[in-house]
């Protein structure tokens, strides 16, 4: 049986909600959860254990939107506004799609700060105009459109994509769909690593992979004619970086190359 005291809270919430029609939209959202939890959360076992509701996905999306309106859009409309006129980002980030690593919330990027790119294990495939035009897609509009002035490719620790690659079969077979094909665009990585780290623990292998993919991701992105140029004329810089959010750390390195300016004979 549900306790009196929670009989009572409810009741009052109730009041408070019906008395209150003005109240601040988040927070009638949160008496309208608290209310929720109170008339769901007892169930009334006979050792006075507790069961909490099932997650409420709808409630969840609802309740973050109204966060975020109440303490960022509202607190800031003019940057809104500006942001209607157009964007003019300084960053091109390719990230993995990975829950535990969102480069706004690591970098406490602001909006209209990065154009994002999320994939499994955060690659960039090479050059292709039918095989990976979607990536191609956004690196072109990002460089020759937008015109960032940096591109960061972030790695990240206990990565399962880089963990999918390290554990294909040296015969090259595949199980899945999709998975393993597309984490072979970093097959170089796979590779050296294999090679220099062959006595290496597996998870060892994994966190130095997870490094070396980012580098053939950055050299990948110079299979792109625009990426190149605008290197090549140093109007765009190529970093790599690899977040470790079991330590709370980020290592952020600079792509060492040297490129002369394309030469055009006519």
């Amino acid at each position: 049986m549900v306790s009196k005291a929670y009989e009572e809270a409810i009741a009052d919430l109730s009041k408070l909600l019906s008395e209150k029609g003005g109240l601040d939209e988040v927070a009638a959202a949160k008496i309208k959860q608290i209310t929720k939890e109170l008339q769901g959360e007892v169930v009334g076992t006979a050792n006075g254990n507790v069961k909490n509701d099932a997650f409420d996905p709808i409630h969840r999306l609802n309740s973050g939107f109204l966060s975020f309106k109440s303490h960022k859009y509202e607190k800031n409309p003019a940057l809104y506004g500006e942001l209607a006129k157009g964007q003019s980002p300084k960053f091109l980030v390719f990230a993995c799609s990975d829950s535990r690593v969102c480069p706004s919330h690591i970098l406490d990027f602001q909006p209209g700060e990065a154009f994002s790119v999320r994939n499994i294990a955060n690659m960039v495939p090479p050059y292709d105009k039918t095989k990976f035009s979607g990536t191609g897609a956004a690196i072109e509009y990002a460089v020759v459109h937008l015109k960032v002035e940096n591109i960061v490719v972030i790695g990240h620790s206990c990565c399962g994509g880089i963990k999918g690659l390290m554990s294909i079969p040296d015969d090259g077979s595949t199980s899945s769909d999709f998975i393993e094909n597309w984490v072979k665009i970093c097959d170089p990585a796979r590779s050296k690593v294999k090679s220099v780290l062959s006595c290496a623990e597996f998870a060892d292998q994994c966190n130095n992979c997870e490094k070396e993919a980012v580098n053939v991701s950055l050299g990948n992105l110079l299979t792109y004619p625009f990426v190149r140029e605008a290197v090549a004329n140093k109007t765009l810089a190529l970093k790599g970086a690899h977040y470790d959010f079991v330590h709370g750390a980020f290592e952020l390195w600079n792509l060492d190359i040297s490129l002369s300016p394309t030469i055009s004979f006519k």
